[in-house]
């Protein structure tokens, strides 16, 4: 799913030169050892490839385990650099809003994680995570007792159906879409223009809801991944009564432990508690604390500086999507007291120089920038092994299929970029096509990635001309199909262990629109086929499928040079208790944290 953001995208599921919000697994803090040694840190990634397991009414049933010296009280502070991209469950694909999600939103199921990492989906709202029939075409579920929202309505199956309809609405463009095309095609928006506002809903041979507790979704293939599909904060519940539509981005109803008390956009976000929120109806959320209080605008290396001196309200604090800023990696590795204090892990987003195929239409210079950019440099900038390691193709060592010797562009054995075979490249291209347009978040991190964008194309002979776009909205500004740039860096993590969560969402051609995860605007019929084709088959012929999608997009089109995969480094103050690597989020797991005094 996702978007990384690096601030950064869990993406959904895209990335902060930008963010992702991508659902994947990962390891426990105490166990994962994620650093400088990459061969290490890929064999325990491959951890997250494996399948997620479909949990029973029992493990969906609430409250969640205790967490071992877990108290509570007190306020916990967020630093975040950038400001949310969005709080509209339906909106939600970027990693920061995911992160967020979790404290704010509940859907029909959840993912859930146990101590070594190992993920499973449970029923959230519903008591398990479905019942299929008709060989996967049926999915049925069934809500649970006693669930309300925050201003105390209960939550029926009319909020369920109400939630799915509203992603067909026009101003619904920056969430996944999985769900809205198995039910209605790739044109699900002609099906239901006015998103369920109007007098026209889905018909009950789509989506069923007989009475009150009851939602069955009806399908024209087996669709066996719905559990994890449902699971993604981009479909989380919206109360029909509380949906404002577009201003509902600004002040959502919450469903989970916690709902907004103050957002001031761009600015602050105080969470208190959500006195609604039943935790014997939810098996995987804690409220111990009262409440979050995010400051934005802090940067990482300001987060960072606070974060070791752990001074004041620093010592209940917490980075968000951000990670230790890479020119103090080393004050925290070196000092045991500070280096105990951090969640170290493998996250599953593939970095990419991605090119917009409407502007850069030329293979050539595609490929001459491809074999120009410079992955060690880029790195440096997160970090160095701590923050990344060198990626030869299009699929991360999270994802089943990942093919670590597969590189086609030599990004193994050079690096730092083959400045001969690029100059080579460019020779017979015209003068006007070597000028190109990058647009870059301007974080800090995108700041850095824009020096050595810049650095390794001048070099080889690009003109680069770059574009400052606001760090929040990035993505949002990347997204539009007619946007002004030849290239942006993104990043992306896949939605749940397959491969299809990966080649669909970004290289579908039936996915190119404004705000689709689909930044190359690729739409080649050979892609296309091995799409549907894949979509059909078992996992073991899909898996050789997929392969050939990977390989045929990245050597016959090359929308995106891989740059890096990205790892994640974040700090806490001494303070902050239950502190994990999420295998969900790939950031710091929210759901666990409290306050040790």
């Amino acid at each position: 799913m996702n978007s990384y953001r690096s601030r950064p995208v869990r993406a959904g599921l895209v990335a902060v030169a930008a963010g992702a919000l991508v659902l994947t697994g990962c390891s426990e803090n105490k166990g994962n050892t994620s650093g400088t040694d990459s061969k290490k840190d890929q064999e325990e990634a491959s951890v997250q490839s494996k399948a997620v397991a479909y949990a029973d009414a029992a493990a969906s049933t609430g409250p969640a385990k205790e967490v071992a010296g877990a108290k509570s009280g007190g306020t916990i502070t967020v630093y975040q650099e950038s400001g949310l991209t969005h709080l509209d469950p339906g909106q939600i694909y970027v990693s920061d809003a995911g992160q967020a999600a979790n404290l704010l939103f509940r859907g029909l199921t959840n993912f859930s994680e146990d101590s070594k990492g190992n993920m499973s989906v449970v029923g959230d709202l519903a008591t398990d995570s479905g019942k299929s029939s008709e060989g996967g075409k049926t999915w049925t579920f069934t809500l649970k007792d006693g669930v309300k929202d925050a201003n105390g309505n209960a939550i029926t199956s009319a909020d369920v159906r109400h939630s799915v309809e509203r992603t067909y609405a026009k101003f619904i463009f920056d969430g996944p879409t999985y769900l809205q095309t198995w039910l209605s095609g790739p044109k699900y928006r002609d099906s239901l223009p006015d998103g369920g506002y109007g007098s026209k809903h889905l018909p009950d041979s789509v989506l069923e809801t007989p009475d009150a507790k009851t939602v069955v979704f009806h399908f024209d293939t087996a669709r066996p991944d719905l559990p994890q599909t449902l699971a993604m904060p981009g479909y989380s519940i919206v109360p029909a009564k509380g949906d404002t539509k577009e201003k509902y981005d600004k002040a959502p109803v919450a469903t989970g432990p916690y709902k907004i008390a103050e957002y001031k956009i761009g600015k602050t976000l105080k969470l208190v508690k959500n006195t609604n929120w039943d935790p014997k109806t939810d098996s995987v959320r804690h409220q111990y604390v009262d409440g979050f209080d995010f400051q934005f605008g802090v940067t990482e290396s300001t987060q960072t500086k606070r974060l070791i001196a752990d001074q004041g309200v620093s010592k209940n604090a917490i980075q968000f999507t951000g990670g230790v800023e890479s020119t103090q990696i080393q004050d925290v590795v070196s000092d045991p007291a500070v280096n105990k204090r951090t969640i170290k892990g493998y996250q599953p987003y593939v970095m990419t120089l991605t090119f917009n195929l409407d502007r850069v239409k030329n293979k050539a210079v595609r490929d001459a920038a491809t074999y120009a950019v410079n992955s060690k440099s880029l790195i440096a900038g997160e970090g160095g092994a701590y923050g990344g390691d060198v990626a030869p193709n299009l699929f991360a060592p999270t994802l089943p299929g990942y093919e670590p010797k597969y590189d086609p562009y030599g990004r193994l054995k050079t690096p730092s970029g083959n400045i001969a075979k690029a100059k080579e490249l460019l020779k017979s291209v015209p003068a006007a096509e070597k000028k190109l347009v990058f647009a870059y978040s301007n974080s800090e991190a995108g700041q850095k990635r824009k020096v050595a964008i810049e650095d390794a194309l001048t070099k080889v002979g690009f003109d680069v001309v770059s574009k400052e776009v606001d760090s929040a909205s990035y993505y949002e500004q990347i997204g539009k199909l007619k946007n002004p740039y030849d290239m942006y860096i993104t990043g992306w993590g896949q939605d749940w262990p397959s491969p299809g969560t990966v080649v669909t969402p970004i290289y579908d051609g039936d996915q190119v629109a404004d705000g689709s995860a689909n930044y190359s605007h690729i739409n080649d019929p050979k892609v296309q086929e091995l799409i549907k084709k894949a979509l059909t088959q078992q996992p073991t012929e899909a898996a050789a499928t997929w392969k050939e999608a990977h390989h045929y997009i990245l050597e016959k089109i090359n929308p995106a040079a891989p740059l890096w995969y990205t790892k994640q480094f974040q700090l806490y103050g001494s303070n902050i208790g239950g502190a994990r690597y999420s295998t969900e989020s790939s950031y710091i797991d929210v759901n666990n944290l409290f306050l040790k005094s």
